[in-house]
Order: C-alpha cells, then sequence, then structure tokens
C-alpha cells in the first residue's frame, strides 16, 4: 500500500491475469472454450481468484514476522498475531475483489451468480482456512529455514498447473487424476465451481472432508510451531 498505485494494481492484476490466461488457452486448443457445465471464463475466473486468494494469504503471511518485529516490544503481542492478521487482510482484500467480479459480471455478457451461494461461501472460507493453516506454517519454516522464503515462490507456478486453476481435469485418464487428487487446493477450487455451476460435473473424487482434513492438520501444525518457538522467533 506505500505504492501509489497499489490499489489499482489490486484489481487490475486480477483482470489483467485473466486476458493473459483466457488468450493462452485460446492459443493453444484454439476457440473451442466451453466447458461441461457451465462457461469457461467464469469457470476460469472462479478458479484464478480462489487460488489466488490461496497463494497470497500464504506468501504474504510468510513475513508478517519479520516485518512487525518491533511490536514484539509490547510483551502482549506474540509472533503468531501479526500473522494471523496478515492473513484476515488478505482473504478480506480477496473476498472484495471477487464479489466486485460478481458485481462487474452483470454489466457483461455472462454471469458469475452462483446456484448455491451458501455452498460457495463455505467453500470460499475453507480454501481461505487452509490457506491460514499454511501461512502459520511458512511463517515459522522461514524464520528456522531461511531458504524457505525462496522456495515457496518458485513452487507456485507449477501447484497453479497441477490445481486445475487453467485446463479443466477431467480431461486427463483416471490415473493421473487420482495422482492430482492429492491435492487439496484441486477439492477446493472444483467444489467451488461445483457450487456456482448447477451442472458442473467436478472430477469424480473431490471431497470438502479431505479439503477440511488439511485445513485442520495445517491450522494443528502451524499452531504447534508457533508455540514451541514463539521465544526464537522473537529474537531472530
Amino acid at each position: 500500500m506505500s505504492d501509489r498505485l497499489g490499489w489499482f494494481w489490486l484489481f487490475a492484476q486480477p483482470i489483467l491475469i485473466v486476458i493473459v490466461m483466457v488468450q493462452i488457452r485460446t492459443i493453444i486448443l484454439g476457440r473451442s472454450l466451453n466447458i461441461s457445465g457451465g462457461e469457461f471464463i467464469p469457470w476460469l475466473i472462479f478458479g484464478l481468484l480462489g487460488f489466488q486468494m490461496f497463494r497470497e494469504t500464504l506468501l504474504r503471511s510468510m513475513f508478517a514476522v519479520q516485518t512487525n518485529r518491533q511490536l514484539f516490544a509490547y510483551r502482549q503481542v506474540k509472533p503468531i498475531d501479526p500473522v494471523m492478521v496478515r492473513c484476515y487482510i488478505e482473504g478480506l482484500l480477496n473476498t472484495f475483489i471477487f464479489l466486485l467480479f460478481i458485481m462487474a459480471s452483470f454489466l457483461l455478457d455472462f454471469s458469475l451468480m452462483p446456484d448455491d451461494p451458501v455452498g460457495g461461501l463455505f467453500i470460499w472460507f475453507s480454501l481461505w482456512a487452509m490457506a491460514v493453516g499454511a501461512g502459520l506454517v511458512v511463517s515459522v519454516l522461514v524464520i528456522l529455514i531461511p531458504e524457505t522464503e525462496k522456495i515457496m515462490p518458485v513452487i507456485m507456478l507449477p501447484l497453479l498447473l497441477v490445481s486445475g486453476v487453467i485446463f479443466p481435469l477431467n480431461f486427463l485418464p483416471p490415473l493421473y487424476q487420482e495422482y492430482l487428487l492429492l491435492n487439496p487446493i484441486v477439492h477446493g477450487l472444483e467444489l467451488l465451481r461445483f457450487y456456482f455451476f448447477a451442472n458442473y460435473q467436478p472430477v469424480a473424487g473431490v471431497d470438502v472432508r479431505y479439503l477440511w482434513m488439511w485445513s485442520f492438520s495445517l491450522l494443528a501444525l502451524g499452531l504447534m510451531l508457533h508455540l514451541r518457538f514463539h521465544q526464537r522467533m522473537k529474537v531472530l
């Protein structure tokens, strides 16, 4: 937010990413942009915004401890506090951007209104909860293992490709789908699209329980790491 154009890029970046991804897929697969049970552009927007919310929450919370170290002069402030605040801000901002896309769709030729708003909101929250857990974990790892800050951004690109953000996983052979379903983000994005498109058929095997198993596991691990290393994180 120190940049005068920060607010502009906050909203322009997702729009530009969607435009670029649509053009890339058009060049690779031609003009056939139909998705079984839904339209391609809304399908892509849900995937990109869901993945962006997870990625930004994870990466921004990674440096929350270092950038707010001066607050630890107050005894009541713990290292976990700036991490949770950062996760909350990223979740709030990305939710606001998502709502803006939905409202802007009324002015365009397609609709982003969910067929099941409650289900869509629950899956959006589930993805955010998993991102919070992952953010808690990496915020400790980046202190204990400094190389983590270089590794995590590199992981994000292949993670985007194997999460079904750009290309439908239904087009892949079942053998590959089984391996990709080990990725919990796939479950979140497919279920998000399912609740927005009443006729959309997600990849066979997606389960909200698997998504929450990862969310609870990462949250528990992150809290334990903060409890174990909170003194060391204040000193470093």
